[in-house]
């Protein structure tokens, strides 16, 4: 293959390249895809961080606490209170704390918690019982109505209605009708939202809508209330003066939360509650304790304790062996002694010190009967003992040899014993 026809391949090739490269990218559309990654941590953690940042753009000053403890450097006057947490522990001293301070100027902002009990005459919520305020469900209401109109229709069909009160029902003019009907349609236009708490200020035409749970109706029992917000069914906010300052009472606060608030009028009542004073938000006053924070981020250090601590309760509770009892010294015997003797003196001393007590001990007598027997070389003391003793030499090398390093087997060992006992008792 020459040069002209290298080149004339190589060209086509890259020219076949570049047409596959232009038909691919003429194929390729942008396109925007768009991530969600969720809250952010710190939303997540605190519920009412867009109720504080949308307070704070109002320009209004707004601290947190965890606690009512605030109360103590607190000022009254001038200053709004909204106890968003949950008052389940909430002692009476600490009730009574919360309403002195509201009777002084401040305004208090709550939720109401707990059912009335009909039957004990009281709530779960001291701040409630205390106000003469009752929190009852939707559906018991219902039912109350429904058993009032039948015993009103019961009523109704008891009593004779005369022909001419019903001629005179029948003489309304079409006119007064037709009104009747186009109030009724102005009324259903200007409710646009029926399932809504509706809030109406002075002068102005259209209410504020919140989106109140109507599962919940507010019931003012000493009739103190000069305020408050209705749905269809249930009456979701009251508001009552006490002392010199100013009680609002909530069915719910989940309408402030950060998934919530932007609905509706919610972001609206909660500047308008707020307005003209400095905020106190108090929503998160139960606190975890040590063991669950502990849990929740060190669970892993906590199990390894747990095992190290088990495993160190079992190997100090570890019993190798039955306990045994204190022995009679009536039954004690010689033998025990001497048996209990050298079970000591071989955990103690070990089996080449016991060994070399007996070698010393047979040199020891054999100088007593052999003077200068110290001074002889090993050979000629193995056969003064030979003759002193009449044991053949070879018997008394292997007794007397130096023991051995390792440690000798329960066998070898007695033998070894027996053998110089037996040199011994010779001597």
């Amino acid at each position: 293959m020459n040069r002209t026809t290298r080149f004339a391949m190589g060209s086509l090739v890259a020219l076949v390249i570049g047409l596959l490269a232009i038909y691919v990218l003429s194929q390729l559309q942008p396109y925007e895809e768009t991530v969600e990654h969720g809250p952010a941590p710190e939303v997540e953690a605190d519920p009412f961080l867009a109720a504080e940042m949308f307070l704070r753009q109002r320009k209004l000053t707004v601290s947190r606490a965890d606690g009512i403890s605030v109360l103590r450097q607190l000022p009254a006057a001038g200053q709004t209170l909204m106890l968003l947490s949950g008052r389940e522990d909430m002692t009476p001293r600490q009730a009574r704390q919360v309403l002195e301070w509201t009777a002084k100027g401040g305004h208090l902002v709550i939720v109401a918690e707990s059912i009335w009990d009909e039957e004990e005459g009281k709530s779960d919520d001291l701040l409630l019982d205390s106000l003469g305020i009752q929190q009852h469900l939707t559906e018991d209401l219902d039912a109350e109505e429904e058993g009032d109109s039948e015993t009103s229709e019961d009523q109704t069909s008891d009593e004779h209605v005369e022909e001419d009160q019903l001629d005179d029902e029948d003489s309304a003019t079409e006119e007064d009708l037709a009104d009747a009907v186009a109030a009724q349609i102005e009324a259903e236009d200007e409710d646009r939202y029926p399932e809504l708490t509706k809030l109406y200020l002075e002068n102005e035409d259209a209410p504020a809508y919140v989106d109140f749970d109507t599962e919940y109706h507010l019931y003012d029992a000493n009739n103190r209330a000069h305020a408050w917000a209705n749905s269809g069914e249930a009456t979701h906010m009251l508001q009552l003066y006490h002392g010199d300052g100013l009680v609002t009472v909530l069915t719910d606060a989940w309408i402030w939360q950060n998934e919530n608030i932007d609905q509706y009028d919610n972001a609206w009542l909660l500047w308008y509650l707020s307005q003209d004073s400095s905020v106190t938000l108090i929503y998160n006053a139960v606190r975890d304790n040590l063991l669950s924070q502990l849990l929740e981020h060190y669970p892993a250090a906590l199990t390894a304790l747990a095992l190290m601590i088990a495993l160190l309760l079992w190997h100090v509770g570890l019993r190798h062996g039955p306990l045994l009892g204190q022995p009679s010294h009536a039954r004690r015997q010689l033998e025990e002694h001497l048996r209990a003797g050298a079970d000591f003196l071989l955990r103690r001393s070990g089996q080449t010190h016991l060994l070399h007590s007996l070698q010393r001990d047979i040199q020891r007598r054999a100088r007593h009967r052999h003077p200068g027997f110290e001074r002889l070389p090993v050979a000629d003391q193995w056969q003064v003992l030979g003759r002193l003793t009449r044991i053949p030499t070879s018997a008394i090398s292997q007794a007397m040899r130096p023991a051995p390093a390792q440690k000798l087997s329960a066998a070898d060992f007695t033998r070894q014993v027996a053998n110089l006992q037996t040199l011994r008792n010779a001597l």
